[in-house]
């Protein structure tokens, strides 16, 4: 094995290792039962990440990622802006029925804790998060509606809304405050937004 094939199986093992324990421990998760779970040192921690911090930046990223390019795959270019919409919603939906849906819900919920506790951490973890986002500001960006088509600044502030509101309702889901939000319901609410939004 390379020296680059075994940087990558260790960052890897750690990631992995750190969605286990964060999601559990939060913000007293410890970077020594992190490298234990990976079989590694903490050492390495700091050779591959630069800190605990840059841990758990690394692991949000890693796991919007993939997140993000299943959306694009899932809203073909063609659709306007309304119908992309939906389609994102709909897929968003779908993803609090797959296996991992309450593990994800774990470590959200974990993230915003350790960047209460955090205000350094909670900084980096929105400057990633607003990073992956442009791939969803450039999904609804051109797309047309009223006649019209979206501008990227249009796109941006749509993106957020829509987060805010597929957030919210991601969590009721699973704790009895949305009852009968299935697909349908998520892209009727996400259509709804999109057409009573001033700005669009």
């Amino acid at each position: 094995m390379t020296r680059a094939e075994t940087r990558e199986r260790n960052r890897r093992a750690l990631l992995d290792a750190a969605f286990q324990v964060v999601s559990r421990e939060g913000y007293r998760a410890k970077l020594e039962e992190i490298a234990e779970r990976a079989d590694l040192t903490t050492g390495a921690i700091y050779s591959l990440f630069g800190s605990k911090n840059g841990l758990v930046v690394a692991l949000v990223a890693d796991h919007l990622r993939p997140h993000y390019e299943e959306i694009e795959q899932t809203v073909p270019a063609e659709l306007d802006l309304l119908e992309a919409v939906d389609a994102f919603a709909r897929y968003y939906r779908r993803g609090g029925d797959a296996p991992d849906a309450l593990s994800r819900l774990s470590l959200q919920i974990t993230l915003l804790d350790m960047a209460l506790h955090d205000p350094d951490l909670g900084s980096q973890l929105a400057t990633s998060i607003r990073a992956q986002e442009t791939h969803l500001i450039a999904l609804f960006t051109g797309r047309s509606h009223n006649g019209g088509v979206v501008t990227s600044h249009q796109a941006q502030r749509l993106a957020t809304a829509l987060r805010a509101l597929f957030v919210g309702l991601s969590q009721g889901v699973p704790l009895g405050l949305a009852p009968g939000a299935d697909e349908q319901y998520f892209a009727d609410a996400a259509r709804a937004l999109a057409t009573g939004m001033t700005v669009l």
